[in-house]
């Protein structure tokens, strides 16, 4: 079987980007160039890798198997790269790390800083809802993966960045905003506005409203963060957010003090077990924990 690394590199990114003509992009070819490649590389195999439905790509069973493969080379190839670098005293190379979405509110800045320190690293962040990120790890297509509830079936190498505590709002001008003790039956006729099911945020919701005994009369549920606090602020009910999620400024929101809160959580820095990080993915590791330290308890 003749296939070029060139053309794994081709077929890894039509299996990441879903399109002929993305893929080219990426590889900085043309559209034909691509497809030709991609037809000698289905040829080489002997058997059909891929199909187009709807102007999008489908990988067969031996297409998914095939990118596996051309993933696994390539990161093997990325990590020798970045050895050689590091044994020639340079610091280039590629980090790619995908985030859940609550995460963005502090992720960026610990990349900000790492960047300043290492700026020959080009970075790639994914900043996706919970599901979508677990479907990144399942397919180790990142270096790195920050989330709150990682998934349970999966061996993963597991290490706790901070706490994410998580706090009951209301708006601003909410009765209830100045007490200094509210208890969950106090808001037992609020509509509660929620992350979507899935959601790190809203699995651990949903357990600690359960231990407490407590189920809201009426429930709304939003896609992000940025909605519930708007939703909140325009007096739609009441919510449960990360601290992180709020932000230094919130004026138009309050956090009641509740009887039970905040739900204490954690973010985790998770990867595949058994997987080697790659040079850069280890100091940046070892970077964000350290000034995660930095973070702990903030908003």
């Amino acid at each position: 079987m003749n296939i070029t690394f060139r053309q794994l590199r081709l077929f890894l990114a039509l299996a990441e980007t879903g399109s002929v003509s993305a893929a080219a992009r990426v590889m900085h070819v043309t559209q034909p160039t691509a497809s030709m490649q991609l037809r000698e590389v289905t040829q080489a195999v002997g058997l059909p890798l891929y199909e187009v439905v709807s102007r999008r790509v489908h990988l067969t069973d031996a297409g998914h198997a095939l990118a596996r493969t051309a993933r696994a080379i390539a990161g093997e190839w990325d990590a020798f790269e970045q050895r050689v670098s590091g044994a020639k005293g340079l610091t280039s190379g590629r980090l790619k790390v995908a985030v859940v979405s609550t995460a963005k509110y502090f992720v960026p800045r610990l990349l900000g800083s790492f960047c300043k320190l290492h700026p020959q690293i080009d970075i790639s962040l994914e900043v996706l809802n919970r599901d979508h990120v677990i479907t990144r790890l399942r397919s180790n297509l990142d270096d790195l993966y920050v989330m709150s509830m990682p998934p349970g079936d999966l061996p993963l190498e597991d290490q706790i960045l901070m706490p994410n505590p998580l706090v009951l709002i209301a708006p601003a001008s909410h009765p209830l905003a100045h007490r200094k003790r509210v208890t969950l039956a106090q808001l037992q006729g609020e509509r509660f506005l929620l992350r979507e099911k899935g959601s790190g945020t809203r699995m651990a919701t949903d357990a600690h409203l359960r231990q407490m005994g407590f189920a809201p009369s009426a429930v709304l549920e939003l896609g992000s963060n940025e909605a519930i606090k708007e939703s909140v602020e325009g007096q739609l009910g009441v919510s449960i957010v990360s601290l992180h999620a709020l932000g230094p400024h919130h004026e138009g929101l309050a956090v009641l003090q509740v009887q039970g809160f905040p739900i204490q959580s954690q973010w985790h820095l998770v990867w595949p077990k058994g997987k080697q990080l790659s040079p850069i993915a280890e100091v940046f590791r070892g970077h964000l924990v350290a000034q995660a330290a930095g973070w702990a308890g903030r908003g």
